[in-house]
């Protein structure tokens, strides 16, 4: 069983993105923590019980990570922007069998209570230009999402763009069914979400 689990946000810094995601939602972003394994860290917003977004940065107080950081950060251009998203999975070993090459290698991390195993790509990009998610296994029933104050914001659509359009949506097909996450053909790859709020719909 595989279910969309947070989106994320890169950004400069977390105060640059805090202030982005409050332009284009209204909402405000909650406390997140540290990635000492990657040198980032991050600030969330709730998007329900089961599902949530992530602004993260690299951390100026951490020291470089002696390999490549997840989510491609080491080329960011430095413009907050919808980056990538993730997909949790009951079995990481088995959806990666079915992902694309390149999706990366499991690695564990902890903060807190919370464990997790996340597969992440040799040179920390992924598939399609970072289209294809990431892949995540939580280790326990701790999950960051109902943790969160509820912002009363809910996702509504992700849409990705991309030149191999209907390659990505074979791969996603293999590992994910979510109508709420549709392919559309473009020269440019990019992706785009829309967001319930207690203000209406909101894209990021």
């Amino acid at each position: 069983m595989s279910a969309l689990d947070h989106l994320v946000i890169a950004a400069p810094d977390l105060d640059t993105g805090a202030d982005w995601v409050l332009r284009q939602t209204g909402l405000g972003l909650a406390p997140g923590g540290e990635h000492p394994l990657m040198g980032t860290h991050n600030r969330l917003l709730s998007l329900g019980d089961a599902a949530y977004l992530e602004v993260i940065a690299i951390n100026p107080a951490a020291p470089a990570p002696g390999h490549p950081r997840w989510f491609d950060l080491d080329r960011f251009d430095g413009q907050t922007a919808l980056r990538t998203w993730v997909v949790r999975c009951d079995d990481l070993d088995a959806a990666l069998a079915r992902a694309p090459e390149g999706s990366g290698t499991p690695r564990d991390f902890a903060r807190g209570d919370l464990r997790w195993r996340m597969a992440v790509p040799e040179d920390g990009r992924l598939p399609f230009d970072n289209l294809f998610p990431a892949l995540i296994e939580w280790q326990s029933n701790a999950h960051p999402a109902p943790r969160l104050p509820d912002a009363g914001a809910h996702l509504r659509s992700l849409t990705l763009r991309h030149p191999q359009a209907d390659a990505l949506r074979g791969a996603l097909a293999a590992i994910l069914e979510d109508p709420r996450v549709t392919v559309e053909a473009a020269a440019v790859p990019g992706l785009s979400a829309v967001l319930d709020t207690p203000a209406g719909p909101r894209e990021v």
